[in-house]
């Protein structure tokens, strides 16, 4: 998932000194030797305990404490996230309602775009209300908050998702050529779409949206919301089916 906050690394250098055949250790490089087998020990450790697929519960967590790292949720927490108002896909009455916080250029939205997005819909036809709001990091995507802007202009002319989509594909990348060439292969109006993208009209549309998730603790792309229920990251199909099962069973309190 992208982070606003990046740790940098860190690189430990062992070394030593050998004699003949006889080799010289002073206190220093133990200490040295040490450290280095207790981060490969503690690389292990962390793929054997987090290195396979979440389950459920493990992938439900509040979005503020997943920025601390894996650990165990001891109760749900379902959010009320308003949906009114913004891009939606599937029925108005659907049983369960995702809705997804993301970022146009983030990598991670893309591959969760790629991997998941469509096939999650499929395996529940009818059944799911898919949610769109924004929360573009600018502070390292420099072109996130135009493309929001391009697709809330597309949205004006009855084709969010179809801009949605062409975003994601990456076909043309970001920047007003590209945002053009989408609309005309879309055979949008683009005198209009230009006339919105100049026009500033979806600035604070998309300014609040920010302000609310950073504001309920949200700080990566992509976070859901399933039903209330926060999903952090770009997690695999299967993590969201086990979700989903269990809400519909009503196995979630």
């Amino acid at each position: 998932m992208e982070n606003m906050d990046v740790a940098p690394e860190k690189t430990v250098i062992a070394s030593e000194k050998e004699t003949d055949d006889t080799v010289v250790f002073k206190r220093s490089h133990f200490y040295a030797i040490m450290v280095v087998f207790s981060f490969a020990i503690g690389i292990l450790v962390g793929y054997v305990a987090w290195g396979r697929t979440p389950t459920a519960q493990q992938a439900i967590v509040p979005p503020a404490q997943a920025a601390a790292g894996p650990e165990a949720n001891p109760a749900y927490t379902r959010y009320d996230i308003p949906t009114e108002g913004f891009p939606s896909l599937g029925p108005a009455d659907a049983e369960i309602v995702v809705v997804e916080f993301s970022d146009y250029q983030c990598p991670f939205c893309k591959r969760w775009f790629d991997q998941v997005y469509q096939p999650l819909l499929a395996a529940y036809p009818g059944q799911i209300r898919l949610v769109f709001r924004n929360l573009p990091l600018t502070s390292i995507h420099p072109d996130a908050m135009s493309a929001a802007v391009a697709s809330m202009c597309a949205d004006e002319q009855g084709s969010f998702w179809q801009f949605h989509d062409k975003l994601f594909s990456d076909e043309y990348g970001f920047g007003r050529n590209a945002y053009t060439r989408y609309a005309t292969d879309l055979e949008l109006d683009t005198v209009a779409f230009e006339a919105c993208l100049d026009s500033g009209k979806f600035d604070q549309f998309i300014q609040e949206d920010m302000d609310f998730s950073l504001n309920m603790g949200v700080r990566s792309t992509p976070t859901f919301f399933v039903n209330g229920l926060a999903v952090v990251g770009a997690q695999p199909l299967d993590v969201f089916k086990q979700i989903i099962d269990k809400e519909l069973a009503g196995e979630i309190p």
